[in-house]
């Protein structure tokens, strides 16, 4: 289930797969029904109810079909009001119906009016909005309190929201990729992680020390300090042990971030000689599920400051790529963005925080720059196919990406390793 609510805040609510909100704390569940020209519709129990997150943010978007059409629901919540989560509705079905609910305790557009409900049982309370062919209304449930009346003026719209999500997970980094498995849907797949974890969904410490240390790393580069989570992060470290593999090497390099921000100089001397006496693990092939998702890609993208490590995916090949924002060591973060002359790739990077030196062995071994910002061709990569340079102009300072602001915290670790064992503290 996808997570609702107001960084900051204590309220809390989960959207099912069908579009209820089951709040967190006493308050019931807020289900939703669908009256169309040819029966009721249990969002519930209807086959064709599909879900998506919009651009990966915490703002849910529900669709039911009904003959030639659907009707849309859309979730999302505000700090406006003391914080609503408003339930937006639109007929794209070229007939009228009508929309209940099953409490009315909730803030509307239009007074509520009372009318009987036939056709399907619903508990005592329960209202239905009309809503017309084209036609879009709102109701909202306020966070910690059962009230009803009007929806306040000037209430955020869903865009706005979606912007303010997407901010904020972009703090971190952000990815515009081609197409495919592991292109744009991946990216849309970390934005939802961050969201939920902005939200408060993070593992325990004691149950999943490596997800709980990179949930740690992920909040501190979209802005949260770090100086209340530093016992926690000890117990997670302390619990990897030298054989658990790729989730804990790259746990411990989010722990390192974690302590590079929380300016930790000593436990992160420690925790540079725990990973300098790790043997280097394989991350697998695929993406992993979840938080491990994140660091699966950015390792991909760069690895130090060496980029594209793993080589150059095959449906790349020709495609435009913008990075911005990938660790690069303690304090510092590359942007980098890929474009094509014929069939070699322009590079253009730039460098935030202290430079450090970049190359990228897999595609272009000969290239290495501690520039902070340049540009270069890189050699035609395996499997390219031979285009002539003229045929397709390219214009590399229009490409030149801009890097979003990144938090300080640190990247992965690449350094000389003290052969004096050192404790974590």
């Amino acid at each position: 289930m996808i997570t609702t609510g107001v960084t900051g805040r204590p309220w809390r609510a989960s959207i099912t797969d069908w579009g209820a909100i089951e709040p967190w704390d006493d308050v019931p569940t807020l289900n939703w029904f669908v009256a169309a020209d040819d029966r009721w519709h249990v969002a519930a129990e209807e086959s064709s109810v599909r879900q998506r997150r919009v651009e990966g943010t915490a703002v849910t978007e529900t669709r039911v079909r009904v003959p030639s059409g659907d009707v849309v629901q859309r979730i999302y919540s505000v700090a406006d009001a003391g914080g609503l989560t408003i339930v937006e509705l639109e007929n794209e079905s070229p007939m009228a119906v009508a929309v209940a609910f099953d409490r009315r305790d909730v803030l509307t557009e239009r007074p509520i009016v009372d009318m009987p409900i036939e056709g399907i049982d619903l508990p005592d309370g329960a209202f239905v909005v009309p809503l017309g062919h084209q036609a879009t209304t709102r109701i909202a449930l306020a966070h910690g309190e059962q009230r009803s009346g009007p929806i306040p003026a000037g209430v955020a719209t869903m865009t706005q929201v979606v912007r303010g999500w997407l901010s904020l997970t972009e703090r971190a980094s952000r990815f515009v990729l081609p197409d495919g498995e592991r292109g744009s849907l991946l990216a849309e797949a970390i934005t939802a992680e961050r969201c939920e974890v902005a939200l408060g969904s993070i593992p325990r410490a004691d149950d999943d020390p490596a997800g709980f240390a990179l949930a740690l790393g992920e909040l501190v580069r979209m802005g949260e300090p770090p100086d209340h989570w530093m016992p926690e992060l000890v117990d997670a470290v302390e619990a990897l042990g030298p054989d658990d593999g790729w989730d804990a090497e790259v746990a411990l390099v989010a722990a390192g971030h974690v302590l590079s921000a929380a300016g930790e100089r000593r436990a992160r001397r420690d925790l540079e000689r725990m990973v300098g006496r790790r043997t280097p693990a394989i991350a697998p092939d695929d993406p992993p599920d979840g938080l491990r998702s994140i660091a699966w890609l950015e390792s991909r993208l760069a690895r130090g400051g060496a980029l594209l490590p793993a080589g150059m995916p095959g449906d790349w090949l020709g495609q435009s790529v913008d990075v911005y924002g990938i660790p690069t060591a303690p304090g510092s973060a590359v942007s980098f963005a890929i474009r094509w002359h014929g069939e070699r790739p322009a590079v253009l990077w730039e460098q935030t925080g202290a430079p450090v030196e970049l190359s990228a062995p897999a595609v272009a071994p000969e290239w290495r720059s501690s520039e902070t910002k340049g540009e270069t061709l890189w050699p035609r990569p395996p499997g390219a196919e031979p285009v002539a340079p003229d045929t397709i102009p390219v214009d590399p300072d229009a490409a030149t990406p801009t890097p979003e602001a990144t938090s300080a915290s640190g990247a992965d670790i690449d350094i000389d390793v003290d052969p004096e064992p050192g404790s974590f503290s």
